[in-house]
């Protein structure tokens, strides 16, 4: 499976309400799903996360996933991201299936073009904020220099920093630096603001939007806080484990707009 780079950043939606997640005559598709399912489990003790979800997601958009826990908005971002595969359905990327790929092509796929961004850090204790991005930089094709990742979420200043002299905003910038550092074509964040204050995570959330304003970057912000939706170019809600409405924002707010 040879998955192509990212081409330019398109045009704006062309709707306010998406029927079924689907818009016929969008911009070109980062993802299209039709159908898909995901079970886990067997007989009576089978847990169906996913039932059925059509979804198209066009490039380079600021999109927000809304649901309750259990909703399985956190599943379908895991499948997105090549983490996870389908039960049934089909997950297009591009053009290309990545729902029947085998675990070679979607550790490429994931290497290549895919950036995570979790609730926890994950960083390296015993390493700076410049090395800790490094680690990403040493195995990327065409990746950023750690400092100019670390300048875009606006941590010039604390390229020498160890994770445990640095907020938990600060380090959830690093997190996000690291991810964005190999230019990634996707980039999904699951609760990145979840552990953090209003005032901190709106700098987290600022750091996202210029990820994506800069490097054109599809990027998914799974939240619990329903607020967030107003900075996205589009908003998924999830429910039971089905997409139960899709809407594009007009009138996009800046992250220090929102109500918290």
């Amino acid at each position: 499976m040879s998955l192509a780079r990212r081409p330019s950043r398109p045009g704006g939606p062309a709707a306010d309400v998406v029927k079924n997640g689907t818009a016929p005559g969008a911009a070109e598709l980062c993802f299209r799903a039709r159908g898909v399912t995901k079970v886990y489990g067997e007989g009576q003790a089978a847990v169906h996360a996913l039932r059925g979800v059509d979804l198209d997601l066009p490039e380079g958009e600021m999109v927000v996933v809304l649901g309750a826990s259990g909703s399985g908005k956190s599943t379908f971002l895991n499948i997105l991201g090549g983490l996870d595969t389908p039960t049934g359905g089909e997950v297009l990327f591009r053009g290309q299936d990545i729902s029947r790929a085998n675990q070679r092509q979607l550790t490429e796929y994931r290497r290549r073009h895919v950036g995570f961004v979790f609730q926890f850090y994950n960083l390296m204790p015993s390493l700076t904020a410049r090395e800790n991005v490094a680690l990403v930089t040493e195995i990327a094709e065409a990746p950023l220099a750690p400092e100019a990742a670390l300048a875009m979420v606006g941590l010039e200043d604390r390229l020498d920093h160890f994770p445990t002299q640095l907020s938990g905003g600060e380090q959830q910038r690093v997190a996000i630096a690291r991810a964005v550092a190999k230019q990634p074509s996707v980039l999904l964040c699951d609760e990145p603001t979840g552990a953090l204050d209003s005032a901190t995570g709106v700098r987290v959330l600022e750091a996202l939007k210029t990820v994506n304003d800069d490097l054109g970057a599809t990027t998914l912000l799974i939240t619990h806080n329903a607020g967030i939706a107003d900075i996205a170019d589009r908003v998924v809600l999830f429910a039971d484990g089905r997409v139960r409405e899709v809407r594009v924002n007009r009138a996009k707010k800046q992250p220090r707009e929102i109500s918290w």
